[in-house]
Protein backbone atom coordinates (compact mmCIF):
# COMPACT_ATOMS: atom_id res chain seq x y z
CA UNK A 1 0.00 0.00 0.00
CA UNK A 2 2.87 2.48 1.12
CA UNK A 3 4.48 2.07 -2.29
CA UNK A 4 1.12 3.04 -4.26
CA UNK A 5 0.67 5.77 -2.63
CA UNK A 6 4.55 6.64 -2.72
CA UNK A 7 4.14 6.51 -6.16
CA UNK A 8 1.25 8.58 -6.61
CA UNK A 9 2.91 10.94 -4.45
CA UNK A 10 6.17 10.84 -6.83
CA UNK A 11 3.88 11.38 -10.04
CA UNK A 12 1.88 14.47 -8.76
CA UNK A 13 5.12 16.16 -7.15
CA UNK A 14 7.59 15.36 -10.05
CA UNK A 15 7.22 17.67 -13.42
CA UNK A 16 8.61 17.12 -16.74
CA UNK A 17 11.86 17.25 -17.63
CA UNK A 18 13.01 20.70 -19.28
CA UNK A 19 13.55 19.78 -22.36
CA UNK A 20 11.78 21.32 -24.70
CA UNK A 21 10.96 21.45 -28.49
CA UNK A 22 9.72 24.42 -30.53
CA UNK A 23 6.40 23.82 -31.80
CA UNK A 24 6.09 24.02 -34.48
CA UNK A 25 8.80 21.37 -35.08
CA UNK A 26 11.47 21.61 -37.85
CA UNK A 27 11.86 17.74 -38.50
CA UNK A 28 15.00 16.50 -41.50
CA UNK A 29 13.88 15.62 -44.83
CA UNK A 30 12.36 12.09 -45.25
CA UNK A 31 10.04 10.50 -46.92
CA UNK A 32 6.32 11.67 -46.51
CA UNK A 33 4.97 8.58 -46.15
CA UNK A 34 7.26 7.91 -43.14
CA UNK A 35 6.86 11.26 -41.36
CA UNK A 36 3.02 10.69 -41.85
CA UNK A 37 2.79 7.28 -40.39
CA UNK A 38 5.02 8.55 -37.67
CA UNK A 39 2.75 11.28 -36.95
CA UNK A 40 -0.59 9.14 -37.40
CA UNK A 41 1.20 6.72 -34.62
CA UNK A 42 1.89 8.90 -32.30
CA UNK A 43 -1.09 10.87 -32.41
CA UNK A 44 -2.86 7.47 -31.80
CA UNK A 45 -1.55 6.18 -28.76
CA UNK A 46 -3.42 9.14 -27.03
CA UNK A 47 -6.54 9.74 -29.17
CA UNK A 48 -8.68 8.53 -31.06
CA UNK A 49 -8.44 10.13 -35.15
CA UNK A 50 -11.69 11.47 -36.45
CA UNK A 51 -10.12 13.21 -39.46
CA UNK A 52 -6.61 13.15 -41.57
CA UNK A 53 -5.30 14.39 -44.54
CA UNK A 54 -1.62 12.99 -45.44
CA UNK A 55 1.00 15.26 -46.38
CA UNK A 56 2.51 15.26 -50.29
CA UNK A 57 5.39 16.58 -51.03
CA UNK A 58 6.11 15.09 -54.86
CA UNK A 59 7.46 16.72 -57.81
CA UNK A 60 4.58 19.05 -58.79
CA UNK A 61 2.47 18.18 -56.00
CA UNK A 62 3.06 19.60 -52.40
CA UNK A 63 0.06 19.30 -49.77
CA UNK A 64 -0.30 20.39 -46.09
CA UNK A 65 -0.95 17.41 -43.84
CA UNK A 66 -3.62 17.80 -41.06
CA UNK A 67 -5.03 15.06 -38.77
CA UNK A 68 -7.80 16.06 -36.28
CA UNK A 69 -9.27 14.07 -33.36
CA UNK A 70 -12.30 13.34 -31.65
CA UNK A 71 -12.72 14.62 -28.11
CA UNK A 72 -11.58 12.75 -25.13
CA UNK A 73 -12.30 13.22 -21.77
CA UNK A 74 -9.19 13.48 -19.46
CA UNK A 75 -7.69 10.56 -17.51
CA UNK A 76 -7.71 10.78 -13.88
CA UNK A 77 -4.90 9.77 -11.50
CA UNK A 78 -6.88 6.29 -10.60
CA UNK A 79 -6.12 5.74 -14.64
CA UNK A 80 -2.29 5.96 -15.03
CA UNK A 81 -2.41 4.25 -18.67
CA UNK A 82 -4.39 6.67 -20.16
CA UNK A 83 -1.79 9.28 -21.60
CA UNK A 84 -3.85 12.04 -22.30
CA UNK A 85 -3.17 13.61 -19.21
CA UNK A 86 0.08 14.02 -18.51
CA UNK A 87 1.86 13.47 -14.54
CA UNK A 88 0.88 16.16 -12.32
CA UNK A 89 -0.99 19.39 -12.33
CA UNK A 90 -2.51 17.94 -15.63
CA UNK A 91 -3.76 14.79 -14.51
CA UNK A 92 -4.96 16.45 -10.44
CA UNK A 93 -6.81 19.02 -12.88
CA UNK A 94 -8.94 15.77 -14.63
CA UNK A 95 -9.06 13.98 -11.73
CA UNK A 96 -11.19 17.11 -9.93
CA UNK A 97 -13.05 18.71 -13.01
CA UNK A 98 -14.73 17.04 -16.07
CA UNK A 99 -11.57 18.01 -18.71
CA UNK A 100 -11.76 17.34 -22.45
CA UNK A 101 -9.31 17.62 -24.80
CA UNK A 102 -8.47 17.15 -28.79
CA UNK A 103 -5.36 17.53 -31.04
CA UNK A 104 -4.98 19.16 -34.50
CA UNK A 105 -1.83 18.83 -36.09
CA UNK A 106 -0.58 20.16 -39.65
CA UNK A 107 2.65 18.99 -41.03
CA UNK A 108 3.84 21.72 -43.64
CA UNK A 109 6.54 20.91 -46.38
CA UNK A 110 9.30 22.97 -47.00
CA UNK A 111 12.52 23.61 -48.48
CA UNK A 112 14.30 22.08 -46.00
CA UNK A 113 12.28 19.23 -44.87
CA UNK A 114 9.34 18.96 -43.12
CA UNK A 115 7.72 21.29 -39.89
CA UNK A 116 5.19 20.28 -37.84
CA UNK A 117 2.63 21.84 -35.49
CA UNK A 118 0.54 20.22 -32.60
CA UNK A 119 -2.46 22.24 -31.04
CA UNK A 120 -4.08 20.78 -28.11
CA UNK A 121 -7.00 22.10 -26.87
CA UNK A 122 -8.68 21.73 -23.35
CA UNK A 123 -12.29 22.56 -22.39
CA UNK A 124 -13.96 22.50 -18.93
CA UNK A 125 -17.19 21.17 -18.66
CA UNK A 126 -19.90 23.55 -17.72
CA UNK A 127 -22.56 22.24 -15.68
CA UNK A 128 -25.99 23.95 -14.13
CA UNK A 129 -24.71 22.81 -10.89
CA UNK A 130 -22.72 20.33 -8.86
CA UNK A 131 -23.44 16.24 -8.58
CA UNK A 132 -24.02 15.82 -5.29
CA UNK A 133 -25.59 19.53 -4.66
CA UNK A 134 -28.64 19.54 -1.95
CA UNK A 135 -30.89 21.88 -4.56
CA UNK A 136 -32.82 20.12 -7.15
CA UNK A 137 -34.63 21.21 -10.28
CA UNK A 138 -37.30 19.45 -9.28
CA UNK A 139 -38.81 21.56 -6.32
CA UNK A 140 -41.06 20.61 -3.29
CA UNK A 141 -43.98 22.69 -3.37
CA UNK A 142 -46.03 23.23 0.27
CA UNK A 143 -48.73 25.20 -0.51
CA UNK A 144 -51.63 22.74 -1.36
CA UNK A 145 -51.33 22.40 -4.98
CA UNK A 146 -51.23 19.52 -7.39
CA UNK A 147 -47.90 18.80 -9.41
CA UNK A 148 -47.78 15.72 -11.70
CA UNK A 149 -43.72 14.57 -12.15
CA UNK A 150 -42.93 12.62 -14.71
CA UNK A 151 -41.69 8.86 -14.05
CA UNK A 152 -38.09 9.50 -16.31
CA UNK A 153 -37.38 12.34 -14.81
CA UNK A 154 -33.53 12.61 -14.93
CA UNK A 155 -32.03 14.54 -11.84
CA UNK A 156 -28.35 14.73 -12.76
CA UNK A 157 -26.99 17.56 -13.35
CA UNK A 158 -27.10 18.86 -17.23
CA UNK A 159 -23.95 19.91 -19.54
CA UNK A 160 -24.71 23.92 -20.75
CA UNK A 161 -21.41 23.39 -22.65
CA UNK A 162 -17.81 23.61 -22.20
CA UNK A 163 -15.42 26.13 -21.01
CA UNK A 164 -11.84 26.35 -23.44
CA UNK A 165 -9.38 26.73 -21.05
CA UNK A 166 -6.62 27.47 -23.94
CA UNK A 167 -3.93 24.55 -25.08
CA UNK A 168 -2.45 21.77 -23.16
CA UNK A 169 1.31 22.60 -24.18
CA UNK A 170 2.34 19.90 -21.66
CA UNK A 171 0.56 17.29 -24.35
CA UNK A 172 1.90 18.81 -27.05
CA UNK A 173 5.22 18.56 -25.42
CA UNK A 174 4.62 15.39 -25.20
CA UNK A 175 3.36 14.41 -28.32
CA UNK A 176 6.14 16.88 -30.28
CA UNK A 177 8.66 14.52 -28.52
CA UNK A 178 8.01 11.26 -29.28
CA UNK A 179 7.24 12.61 -33.06
CA UNK A 180 11.14 13.75 -33.24
CA UNK A 181 12.46 10.18 -31.59
CA UNK A 182 10.28 8.22 -34.18
CA UNK A 183 11.78 10.37 -36.73
CA UNK A 184 15.44 11.26 -35.83
CA UNK A 185 16.29 8.09 -33.71
CA UNK A 186 17.65 4.23 -35.69
CA UNK A 187 15.14 1.43 -34.25
CA UNK A 188 17.59 -0.46 -31.56
CA UNK A 189 17.62 -3.95 -32.36
CA UNK A 190 15.66 -5.94 -30.32
CA UNK A 191 14.41 -9.79 -29.68
CA UNK A 192 12.56 -9.75 -32.59
CA UNK A 193 15.02 -8.42 -35.29
CA UNK A 194 18.16 -9.93 -36.53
Amino acid sequence: MSAGCGQLAYRLGTDMPPQYVPNPLDLPPVPADFLWLQVVDAVDDVFRISREQPVVNQPGAVLEGRLETSYKVGGSILEPWRKDSSPGFERLQSTLQSIRRRAIVHVRPHSNGYSVEIIVQKDLEDTDRTQYATETTAGQRHDGSRTSRVDDFDDNPQTLGWIPLGRDTTLEQILLQDIFRRVTQKDTPGLLNH
